[in-house]
Formats: structure tokens, C-alpha cells, sequence
């Protein structure tokens, strides 16, 4: 009696599992994103080994405002784009492991420091506030990198052998 019992719950799981995913987009390994505060449109490498979501910048740097902890940057998007200076409030410093390659001899930090912001991204037809560290990405050829924590805001699926399913963003 109670394996025909469990063969049914079995299904009506997986069942429920597979009709979750139908209703989730699938997304591919680099897609189109807007970045709806600078009305900026920007080629992302949507990367769900990485943790976090990293956007390319130059000249960064902390400060004090009003009691705040404050960062100022550039955006290193573009070769030829004039650069953009922006100021956000600094949410918080994230330590990133760094790549074995990365480490040069005698050098014991195995983590580097980056602030981190919040930013709105529009990636399909979904618009989230998502974690973003700033670190210099403009020798990558996409300036940025989405994380799983992000991702998993989006509630969306990723086929690494899709590009750029889901087209211009549009999260109006």
C-alpha cells in the first residue's frame, strides 16, 4: 500500500516541478540588460557559478557624506563611450575569492575587497534591484557579470547554449 502512496506523490511533485518551469524564462548564457537609471543598454554574461553580480568600473572610490558611506565611479563600458561618472551610497564592502592565477608570489590575500551597490536591472521583460560590486571588467568582453543571487531574483532559467534569447529589455 504505501509504495503505489509514494510513486503518486512522487509524481504529483515532479509534476508541480516541471509546470514551475514552464512558467519561468529561459534565458541564455549572455543576454541584453538595461540599466533603466542611465538608459543604458549593455551585453551581460549571466554566470550562475559566480555568487554575485559584478559591473565594470574605473577610479572607484569610498567616502564619507552626510554620516554615509558613499562610492564614486566610472563606468568602463565601451571603448569609444564617454565615461560616466556616478555616485551611489555604498551598501557594503564584498570580499571576492580570488583566481589562483590572479594570486602573483608571496602574496597572501586570497580574497580582494569591492564596494557593492544597489542598482535596477531590466533583463527580459523583469525589472529587479539587484547587488552589484564594482571592480574593472573592461578586458572581459561583457562589463556585466549577473551572479545566481541575482538570477535567482529574476526567478529565471539558464540555457548555456542559448545567446540572447530575450531580446531589447523592455520593463516599462
Amino acid at each position: 500500500m504505501k509504495s503505489p502512496l509514494i510513486a503518486l506523490l512522487a509524481s504529483l511533485s515532479l509534476c508541480c516541478t516541471l509546470a514551475h518551469a514552464d512558467d519561468q524564462p529561459i534565458f541564455g548564457l549572455h543576454e541584453q540588460v538595461l540599466l533603466p537609471e542611465l538608459d543604458l543598454a549593455l551585453p551581460a554574461k549571466l554566470d550562475t557559478g559566480a555568487e554575485t553580480a559584478s559591473l565594470s568600473a574605473r577610479n572607484i572610490e569610498t567616502f564619507e557624506k552626510d554620516g554615509a558611506q558613499w562610492v564614486r565611479f566610472q563606468l568602463a563600458v565601451g571603448e569609444h563611450a564617454e565615461p560616466r561618472t556616478l555616485v551611489r551610497p555604498l551598501l557594503r564592502m564584498g570580499y571576492i575569492k580570488r583566481r589562483a592565477g590572479d594570486i602573483a608570489a608571496g602574496d597572501e590575500a586570497a580574497y580582494t575587497a569591492r564596494p557593492v551597490i544597489a542598482m535596477p536591472v531590466c533583463l527580459g521583460d523583469s525589472r529587479q534591484r539587484i547587488e552589484v560590486n564594482l571592480t574593472d571588467r573592461s578586458h572581459f568582453d561583457y562589463p556585466l557579470l549577473i551572479g545566481a543571487r541575482a538570477l535567482k531574483d529574476f526567478d529565471a532559467l539558464i540555457d548555456p547554449g542559448r545567446r540572447f534569447t530575450s531580446g531589447r529589455p523592455d520593463c516599462a
